[in-house]
């Protein structure tokens, strides 16, 4: 089998848990699994984590168990580059000036990226794992810088929720046109007080995106004070496209 389940799944109230590795050539993509306890996932959102976090960071956790408990869908996190289970331990804790300038010196950590969620998502839909079903993605800030990427390269996700970023950085050309390579519906999620990208740049990059139908909710406060009422946009509009009643 493509994936490597570690431990036995949790289940917490309709959500099992599963902690899994997938290989990629030498790499090992370390990830975990929310999937509906006993009824078959509806579709599948693809869960891009913040800079300084990982797979288990505390939005993301409660995220996975809402799409699972409200929508009975499956929802799938891996650690981002220099984050969770790729870290060495000895490394101590990640902080976001260590991925900010691991963006800057190694160009190849955006197609790393790519690859490693392509592949992950080619063996989720494996049929013993979940099988074939819609894929949207959810990521902001760091989801975004890594993500965006993954959208436009990933044909079958079908809807994505992105944001807290701007045309910055060692990428800003290639966010600029991936953005633009869009067609799929797309909600972007902005703080008006940001003290990490700038407002012009955030605005920049929503005005990049090609699709047709996107969407900009903007809310007073700092990077980090996306409030409670945008998880919950985020996942009617996900489900809008996902699963249409």
């Amino acid at each position: 089998m493509s994936i490597s389940w570690l431990g036995e799944g949790v289940t917490t109230k309709g959500v099992t848990e599963r902690r899994f590795d997938v290989e990629r050539g030498s790499r090992m993509i370390p990830g975990l699994l929310w999937t509906p306890e006993t009824e078959p996932a509806k579709a599948l959102v693809l869960l891009g984590h913040g800079g300084g976090g990982d797979k288990r960071q505390g939005y993301i956790l409660a995220f996975a168990r809402r799409l699972v408990r409200h929508h009975g869908f499956a929802a799938a996190a891996i650690d981002g580059p220099v984050h969770g289970d790729r870290r060495d331990p000895a490394a101590g804790e990640i902080t976001a000036d260590e991925f900010l300038n691991a963006w800057r010196e190694d160009p190849t950590i955006t197609d790393e990226m790519v690859a490693d969620w392509r592949r992950v998502l080619d063996v989720l839909q494996e049929p013993a794992v979940l099988g074939t079903t819609p894929v949207g993605w959810w990521g902001i800030s760091m989801g975004t810088i890594l993500g965006l990427p993954v959208v436009a390269a990933e044909p079958r996700i079908s809807v994505a929720v992105l944001g807290l970023a701007g045309i910055v950085g060692p990428t800003k050309q290639r966010l600029a046109a991936d953005a633009a390579s869009l067609r799929i519906p797309v909600l972007f999620l902005a703080q008006w007080d940001d003290e990490i990208f700038r407002r012009d740049r955030v605005f920049e990059l929503f005005g990049a995106i090609g699709s047709s139908d996107k969407r900009f909710h903007a809310n007073p406060g700092l990077h980090q004070d996306v409030p409670a009422e945008e998880f919950l946009a985020s996942e009617r509009f996900l489900a809008r496209t996902l699963a249409p009643r």
